[in-house]
């Protein structure tokens, strides 16, 4: 069974960094596609970025580029999510999420395991 688990949030300011990391397990990652969502209070779900686990290949969503860096570790089996220049409109619940194939999408039905969340807020 797959199991992701996020660690890492917090409370800081504008302007500071913060890393998220997603503990996956339950299975070998090399033919997956893992990926950050998050959701703020109020709104939907939305997608932040992603990574293919054989090639490392990434996608990221327009608001964080430049910002944000997805990579993964593979001896440890964890996606990290290093975000930088924080801003308080990222503040949100932050996802991993994990699917399986190759192909990186941004479209929350297409992933099929979930972890938890971890809570990031950004005081301006």
């Amino acid at each position: 069974q797959v199991q992701l688990v996020e660690s890492g949030g917090g409370l800081v300011q504008a302007g500071d960094s913060l890393r998220l990391s997603c503990a996956a397990s339950g299975r070998t990652f090399s033919s997956y596609a893992l990926a950050w969502f998050r959701q703020a209070p109020g709104k939907e779900r939305e997608f932040v970025a992603a990574i293919r686990w054989s090639s490392g290949n990434t996608e990221y969503a327009d608001s964080v580029k430049g910002r944000f860096t997805i990579s993964r570790d593979n001896a440890k089996n964890t996606v990290y999510l290093q975000m930088n220049s924080l801003k308080p409109e990222d503040t949100a619940v932050y996802y991993c999420a994990a699917k399986r194939g190759l192909t990186i999408t941004l479209r929350l039905a297409a992933y099929d395991y979930w972890g938890q969340g971890t809570q990031v807020t950004v005081s301006s």
